[in-house]
């Protein structure tokens, strides 16, 4: 972001998100790529080709511990974070973590206590947050266009996911769960929504058996909240595409927003979002005046969390991203039991 200082980053793990990462950061105008650290030479290669003014490493602790380096972003399979960022507060550097924060709750309580202890800065990647298209319903929500909101809706519909390298994403043990890789950002998407009902209270899940053991394909939830408000989460791994609808409605109004392409990552999707009354009367088409879509929410998710690090502050706090994980565990353990879940997060 222009008028930030300029900070030099780090980027642990260089899939295909890492490269994403490693792209916005080097474009950016407060931003400086000085390091990568990869999991194979092969990968190393490749980052040096990508960015040959950056020092590349296979050994992720040399990055960390670099007095060179100002910021780590951690973009490495989802059962390393906690480790990778609780060393890196303990080095005094401030932390991107990709979603989710972790895959356990005690990573998760470890990561607050070494926030807490260290007095560091961690920020967690829900850049869903930033979007044009669904930070823009949150905008509505708080300006009343809707009145009260008392029900969110997330329904992805999608191709099955991409292995990982060495197949990370298709293990129980390194992914955690599929629940903790896309419904982890609708579940905060959710609560952030529907901020005004408070705390959700419990969780209610079903789900099929994935191809892999262990892996949720397709996921149906609802969160209840005290008020009486609910929130819907559902995913289907089984499809193809990648197409997602979002559905808030109020006491005096609702929305309806879609996203589709044939992946996550297209710069060419096709995407609207709509306002209007309760009724017959047709609604509003509300103008959306750039690009939505991951790529470009990363773009600004770099700049801004450059932005607020070099201020001392974080876009998303590491309880944020502890709540979040608590309901994608509690919804896999709904699924798993055939039963409510209460939700508690103290």
């Amino acid at each position: 972001m222009s008028g930030a200082r300029t900070l030099r980053w780090g980027v642990i793990g260089y899939g295909r998100f890492g490269q994403l990462h490693a792209a916005a950061i080097a474009r950016g105008d407060a931003t400086e790529l000085a390091a990568v650290a990869t999991a194979s030479e092969a990968t190393a290669a490749l980052a040096r080709s990508h960015h040959p003014d950056a020092a590349v490493t296979t050994d992720w602790r040399k990055l960390v511990d670099d007095p060179g380096i100002d910021v780590v972003d951690i973009v490495a399979p989802n059962h390393l974070h906690a480790a990778m960022a609780k060393r890196a507060l303990e080095a005094g550097k401030p932390v991107l973590v990709e979603k989710p924060l972790a895959t356990t709750l005690a990573d998760c309580d470890m990561l607050v206590e070494t926030v807490d202890r260290t007095g560091g800065l961690l920020s967690v990647g829900f850049e869903l947050r930033l979007s044009v298209q669904w930070r823009r319903i949150k905008e509505l929500i708080d300006a009343g266009r809707i009145g009260r909101p008392t029900f969110v809706h997330v329904a992805l519909f999608r191709h099955p996911y991409r292995p990982g390298a060495s197949g990370w994403r298709q293990s129980a043990g390194e992914v955690g769960s599929w629940i903790l890789e896309e419904p982890v950002h609708f579940y905060d998407l959710a609560m952030w929504y529907l901020a005004r009902s408070g705390e959700p209270v419990a969780v209610n899940a079903q789900g099929t058996a994935g191809r892999e053991p262990g892996l949720i394909d397709n996921l149906v939830s609802a969160v209840r909240f005290d008020d009486g408000a609910l929130a819907v989460v559902s995913q289907t791994l089984a499809g193809f595409g990648h197409h997602l609808v979002v559905e808030v409605s109020g006491t005096e109004g609702a929305m309806r927003a879609t996203w589709s392409a044939g992946h996550a990552a297209s710069t060419e999707p096709c995407f609207d979002l709509h306002v209007g009354p309760i009724g017959l009367e047709a609604p509003e088409r509300v103008p959306l005046d750039e690009p939505s879509g991951e790529v470009f929410e990363l773009e600004k998710q770099i700049g801004l969390t450059n932005a607020a690090f070099a201020e001392g502050r974080t876009l998303v706090d590491v309880r944020e991203g502890r709540r979040a994980v608590v309901v994608c565990l509690e919804a896999e353990r709904s699924v798993r039991e055939g039963r409510e879940v209460p939700l508690r997060f103290a």
